[in-house]
């Protein structure tokens, strides 16, 4: 499709409200067991390329639950993005992040 519009995708795909939530749930949930397939896939590399990261879908896991009037801790939403506690995932997964990792990050940031 051409249409680089923020508008109404569903409408325009003939899927109803029900469908579209039931198929992005399942694109979420893939996406988390992506990422779980990936541990070798630093967070930093995730911003340098992607511009966001694990931390930044649970920030947005926190935020979406609480748009609804739901309550979420960040270290809940952490754990359901990581698959387990961040700090076990950070002290067996998390590698120092390179000079040049670093350079990148902080030039992307301005």
């Amino acid at each position: 499709m051409s249409d680089k519009s923020t508008g109404d995708v569903s409408s325009r795909l003939a899927i109803d409200p029900a469908q579209q939530v039931e198929i992005e749930a399942a694109v979420f949930r893939r996406l988390l067991a992506h990422l779980d397939s990936r541990k070798d896939v630093q967070n930093i590399e995730l911003m340098n390329l992607a511009s966001f990261c694990r931390n930044c879908l649970s920030k947005w896991y926190v935020a979406a639950a609480d748009e609804r009037g739901t309550e979420v801790q960040y270290e809940h939403a952490r754990e359901r993005v990581y698959g387990m506690a961040y700090s076990e995932w950070k002290e067996k997964h998390q590698l120092e992040a390179t000079p040049e990792q670093l350079a990148k990050f902080n030039a992307n940031k301005k």
